[in-house]
């Protein structure tokens, strides 16, 4: 059975953070670290895991996600993430 995480990256060259899901956390960590050549997380190199959650669906981590990346869901991470 596929697991989805949901992970919040923290960058250790700015103040910024990232919120994504994967069904390859690795891979996908590496990608943002290094592999990638455009977006967001190129820009802010190198990052951090600081928080993940394992889904069991697709749609439960893309809702997770969604929440995380809105007002309230930033506001949780606050409360909730000793990195944040």
């Amino acid at each position: 059975m596929e697991e989805y995480a949901v992970y919040v990256l923290k960058s250790l060259s700015s103040e910024k953070h990232y919120v994504g899901y994967t069904s390859d956390l690795i891979t996908r960590f590496q990608s943002h670290n290094s592999l990638g050549k455009k977006g967001f997380t190129t820009r802010y190199r190198p990052w951090k895991v600081i928080h993940v959650e394992v889904y069991t669906t697709k749609k439960q981590a893309m809702n997770r996600e969604k929440y995380l990346k809105s007002g309230h869901g930033r506001e949780w991470m606050k409360k909730n993430i000793d990195d944040y």
